[in-house]
């Protein structure tokens, strides 16, 4: 009988838990995080928020596919790719290398992705915490909002229309469509807009946050795109007129008791947020050297600055090959490789009849040097390699494309900055020093400091162009006088003033800063731009590369739903 009821008791439990094997099995960890509960408090949304700082940064130096990277600014009006120059491959050749198959759409594509996935986990989660205060959820939030909408905004410039996703993906999915280039113009708008509701101004977060401010700037750009100019007029303006903001007109910084101007004071070290008194970044990306938080460093200084070291000389003494010089020197840039070289339009077309205009001075392009890679008594010793006509001279035709062209210094920081370990040293530990000045540096390379994804002046562009699209070209000139002021360079009429004026007038501000092909594809401009002033890519660029192609992988992975390739692209 006690077996019996010991059976039956057993029955019973099994039947009971049965009933509840749901709540019996459901684990609850304790001490490991699951997506469930990494995102939970106000410090784990701040460092998924930090993450999406990270991955604009890395698409922003060049953390990513180094091509990739390159690709955004590159094979343009801009520069060309120095080191395939000759038989022109990569983007020096785009009908056969800007093809669905190639790695850049691809890295680009999967990278922006990331952001908009990571971005819409914290904006799905962050109203669901019970560890926020309400306060906080509508914040991170916003934040996160902010960065789907510059990643779709992104996709869309470059692209076209794109899958649109704004919901957190829990499973996988091969099922995507693309949505039409308006309707992913119209959500970064409907982020943008709830997102402004919510962040504080510029001048009330922490430098490097994302701020109202910047928000704005991009919906404005966003309101462009859709061809809603003047709402894009009325939301430059919010930013322009917003007293913690303007255009920095007087010297300023570290450096700005040394000879130099406004402009180069912009790029010199510590010089771009509000912390030292520049009140023109609209978003600074975060930098910092031997600072684990940021270890990624900016890739152009390295990949602009010429390949210097390699430049050599027909000795005056008996007619052989010399080096120019001793090595990479502090005072002219840190290390290059050639990696892109200006067009002949960056570096002097687009300075005809701007002789004053300090974005062109000596401060901030370098346009000659001095020999010192001979000996103190060499008669080349100390002449000049552009001046003195050593350049139509030169040993090799890698010198002229390459090896040297004129050195951008807003991508390298000024002599005194290099950290110590860069500084070539003799065995009792003194630094090398050129007998002309200036220490030999080891590397140099690798540029940390913290830089610009927006700046003012591009808000003053973005309201000429809503107002060159209205046909207001007067107003549009008093924008861009602005900015040509600030530069001290003559003033422009209304007659001056149409597209192409108006993306000269960026590139002249904004020279390896911007993106430029998101710039021009945006605009539809790529073709006609690269056609016109870029020496290689130009010889092979065709009106459907104003698209990138969608990239294959894409496409072959979406077996459940079809997405459509880009025309032109087989």
């Amino acid at each position: 009988m006690k077996k019996i009821f010991k059976y039956i008791l057993v029955m019973i439990l099994g039947t009971s838990l049965s009933c509840n094997e749901t709540d019996f099995l459901e684990e609850k960890p304790l001490d490991f995080y699951t997506p469930d509960n990494s995102l939970e408090t106000n410090a784990q949304f701040q460092s998924a928020v930090n993450f999406l700082h990270n991955r604009i940064r890395n698409i922003a130096f060049g953390g990513i596919n180094l091509d990739a990277y390159f690709a955004l600014r590159y094979a343009t009006d801009f520069a060309v790719n120095a080191t395939d120059y000759q038989p022109a491959v990569k983007l020096n050749d785009y009908k056969n290398t800007m093809v669905p198959t190639f790695g850049p759409p691809q890295v680009i594509w999967e990278s922006v992705y990331q952001i908009i996935s990571n971005a819409n986990v914290v904006i799905s989660r962050a109203p669901l915490s019970t560890k926020l205060n309400d306060a906080d959820k509508k914040l991170f939030r916003a934040q996160a909002l902010f960065f789907r909408a510059w990643g779709y905004n992104m996709l869309a410039n470059l692209y076209g229309g794109v899958p649109l996703i704004t919901e957190e993906i829990k499973v996988p999915r091969r099922d995507f469509v693309r949505a039409t280039r308006d309707a992913v113009y119209t959500q970064c708008k409907t982020d943008l807009l709830e997102a402004i509701g919510s962040l504080g101004n510029i001048d009330a977060v922490k430098d490097g946050a994302v701020n109202k401010q910047v928000a704005q700037h991009i919906l404005s750009e966003v309101y462009i795109s859709l061809k809603s100019y003047d709402e894009a007029i009325n939301m430059a303006t919010q930013v322009i007129s917003y007293p913690g903001v303007g255009l920095m007109t007087e010297r300023f910084g570290a450096r700005k008791s040394q000879p130099g101007d406004v402009y180069r004071d912009l790029f010199e070290l510590g010089n771009q947020n509000r912390t030292s008194g520049n009140r023109e970044g609209l978003y600074v990306i975060q930098s910092d050297y031997l600072n684990p938080a940021s270890t990624q460093r900016d890739a152009q200084q390295w990949a602009i600055m010429p390949l210097m070291q390699s430049v050599t000389i027909k000795s005056a003494v008996d007619g052989k090959s010399v080096s120019a010089i001793k090595g990479p020197n502090e005072k002219w840039s840190g290390r290059g490789v050639g990696w892109m070289r200006p067009t002949t339009f960056v570096l002097y077309t687009m300075w005809a009849g701007g002789k004053t205009d300090i974005r062109n001075s000596e401060y901030n392009i370098i346009r000659d040097f001095q020999i010192d890679g001979v000996p103190t008594n060499s008669p080349d010793y100390g002449k000049y390699y552009v001046k003195d006509g050593y350049k139509d001279r030169t040993t090799s035709f890698a010198d002229t494309i390459r090896n040297w062209f004129p050195i951008l210094k807003k991508n390298t920081i000024s002599a005194g900055d290099f950290p110590d370990a860069y500084i070539q040293k003799d065995a009792a530990g003194n630094a090398l020093v050129s007998p002309l000045g200036g220490k030999l540096l080891i590397n140099g390379s690798e540029l940390f400091r913290d830089n610009y994804l927006i700046r003012l002046p591009e808000t003053y562009f973005l309201r000429a162009e809503a107002y060159l699209q209205k046909g207001d070209k007067a107003s549009a000139a008093a924008d861009l006088n602005v900015v040509r002021a600030r530069a001290k360079t003559f003033s422009i009429t209304a007659a001056d003033v149409n597209i192409d004026f108006l993306l000269d007038e960026r590139m002249r501000e904004l020279y390896s800063e911007e993106f430029r092909m998101v710039t021009l594809t945006r605009m539809g401009k790529l073709y006609d731009r690269t056609k016109k002033y870029n020496e290689k890519s130009g010889l092979s660029i065709e009106q459907y590369h104003n698209l990138w192609p969608i990239p294959f992988t894409e496409i072959n992975r979406n077996v459940y739903a079809k997405i459509e390739q880009n025309p032109g692209y087989n």
